[in-house]
């Protein structure tokens, strides 16, 4: 059995890297449309189900490893931006508030067996000035995160605390899934 990273992530492979050196690495090409009954706090975790089993599907006989990050304010789910205007007002929103990031995991071991979880951090931002989000923007760092910035880059510095599992807000949450392997690869 392989262990199979359904993401194209390189920060969720470098992190995959801390708990194991040996998986590949498919990205799952999935529609990521949200049905309108699945609350916010669960979306990420279902969209890690859909990646996870649609690479189990196509190799059967491996563990696949789905995930997927959301950023929550005021039930509101915070996206990769689309422009610079969106990056944005995606700061402006997160400044001087906490928000959530959700990172839901879903692990297939086969196609019989699956395991899935959601870890939240809760993350305050310093209030940021036009100057600090242009600063930010013009680093390009934002453009590929969820809610437009990367806490583990430039966006540290937009950061006042969090409360929670700083790997969750980098995208995964590896002491829980490194428990979630040992106890089903080891049993």
């Amino acid at each position: 059995m392989e262990i199979i990273l359904a993401s194209a992530s390189p920060r969720r492979q470098e992190l995959l890297k801390i708990i194991c050196n040996d998986f590949k690495t498919i990205p799952a090409n999935i529609d990521e449309n949200i049905p309108n009954d699945i609350p916010s706090e669960t979306v990420a975790e279902y969209l890690a189900i859909k990646k996870a089993e649609h690479i189990s599907n196509i190799y059967p006989n491996d563990i696949t490893i789905g995930c997927d990050t959301t950023v929550i304010i005021e039930n509101k789910i915070l996206g990769k931006p689309f422009d610079e205007d969106d990056c944005r007002n995606m700061l402006k929103t997160l400044s001087g508030k906490t928000h959530k990031v959700i990172t839901g995991v879903s692990v297939c071991f086969g196609k019989e067996d699956s395991f899935s979880f959601s870890k939240t951090t809760l993350v305050k931002f310093y209030e940021l000035s036009d100057l600090e989000i242009t600063n930010y923007i013009l680093t390009k760092e934002p453009f590929d995160k969820a809610g437009g910035y990367g806490i583990q880059g430039f966006g540290a510095l937009l950061v006042k605390k969090i409360n929670g599992d700083y790997f969750n807000v980098v995208g995964l949450p590896i002491a829980k899934l490194k428990r979630v392997l040992d106890k089903k690869i080891n049993h």
